[in-house]
């Protein structure tokens, strides 16, 4: 009896429609030949404490991949990741979170080898803005970079990001205390996504940070204090008029002024936190309740300053919205609450203070 070779483009077509893990594994363990294209349909591989020289086994057997995690590999050192010159050519997305041993050199590697990366995730990994700019002029299709806790990225390093990847989408700088947002002027105008919490961000710096006007979310939660102030009541409304999602929360700073200038300017917004935003009065909640008019869900927990009045402002307006987080506002009366309530049936009142409200689909590895 003749042996059947069977073509790889048939086997890659019965491989892929494959449903269970438990088949796929069993296609490999046929033959050598079934073997190989069980390994070449790899695309994404999730690994955790593993040393380089079984990172090298791995990504030599899967040459295919596009995505890759290495979170909490912490005592992977920059050498680890040299095998990326030869085997991360396709690779689209990498995860380095808590990879406490990368730094500027391992970060070299990756530019060298990964010229299409579009999304990457440096969380608390020790590189400098010496080595965001080595990545950014080699991978300039990158579309989301997280460096939250990457306590050693300035400005300088942001404005290297902003001027060699065009294409910008989503950018985290949570917990960078190096920084003042100016790095971010002049950005493209793809950059929809901002996560600035806990940021010593100034006046201007915030200008910079919306002055690419194609913002939709931005996370500005725990604003340290300036000197100068905040900047948010200077803002051109043209910069700003795509935001739909908006994270105050714990900004103690931000007063009426600034509410107004957001309120009448982003006529898009669908959510708001204001929680602990305790500057917030009855002339800023008034505004919300005026001119939000598509606001959905508003978190409003622990404001010391909203008051009855403040409450009916927000009750009389806002005709669309469905969820007002409010609890342990101190000037409220339980009468206020209670007819809101009555007449406002359509919103569900909900005593949960949330700490995220960033949409989805950033940084997804």
């Amino acid at each position: 009896m003749t042996d059947i070779q069977i073509p790889d483009d048939c086997l890659y077509f019965i491989f892929q429609r494959l449903d269970s893990s438990y088949d796929r594994e069993s296609f490999g363990l046929t033959c050598h030949c079934w073997l190989r294209i069980q390994n070449s349909s790899r695309r994404s591989l999730r690994l955790t404490e593993i040393n380089s020289y079984h990172l090298y086994r791995l990504l030599a057997r899967f040459t295919n991949l596009h995505s890759l995690s290495l979170s909490c590999c912490t005592e992977l050192p920059d050498p680890g990741l040299s095998v990326l010159v030869r085997y991360g050519l396709k690779l689209q997305r990498l995860n380095l979170d808590c990879c406490f041993g990368i730094t500027d050199h391992g970060l070299s590697y990756v530019a060298s080898g990964c010229p299409f990366l579009t999304i990457i995730s440096l969380y608390r990994c020790s590189v400098t803005d010496t080595g965001l700019e080595t990545l950014s002029k080699s991978c300039s299709s990158l579309a989301d970079v997280n460096l939250s806790y990457c306590s050693l990225i300035s400005d300088i390093g942001i404005r290297a990001l902003s001027e060699n990847c065009l294409c910008l989408r989503a950018v985290s700088i949570s917990h960078c205390r190096n920084m003042t947002g100016i790095g971010f002027r002049g950005c493209s105008n793809t950059l929809v996504y901002l996560e600035a919490d806990s940021c010593k961000l100034d006046p201007e710096g915030i200008r910079a940070v919306v002055s690419g006007g194609g913002l939709e979310y931005l996370n500005i939660s725990n604003l340290s204090w300036c000197v100068r102030g905040h900047g948010l009541a200077d803002i051109d409304s043209l910069y700003v008029s795509n935001l739909k999602v908006l994270n105050f929360r714990l900004c103690r700073t931000i007063g009426d002024e600034a509410i107004v200038k957001i309120a009448t300017g982003c006529p898009l917004l669908e959510e708001w936190n204001l929680a602990l935003c305790h500057e917030v009065r009855i002339e800023g909640w008034e505004s919300i309740g005026l001119n939000c008019r598509r606001l959905e869900r508003l978190h409003v927990n622990r404001c010391q300053n909203l008051c009855d009045q403040g409450l009916r402002g927000l009750r009389d307006g806002c005709k669309r919205l469905r969820r007002l987080y409010l609890g342990r506002c101190r000037r409220l009366s339980w009468t206020a609450v209670e007819m809101f309530k009555c007449l406002r049936g359509d919103v569900r009142i909900v005593d949960e203070e949330v700490m995220c409200i960033a949409p989805e689909w950033a940084f997804r590895l």
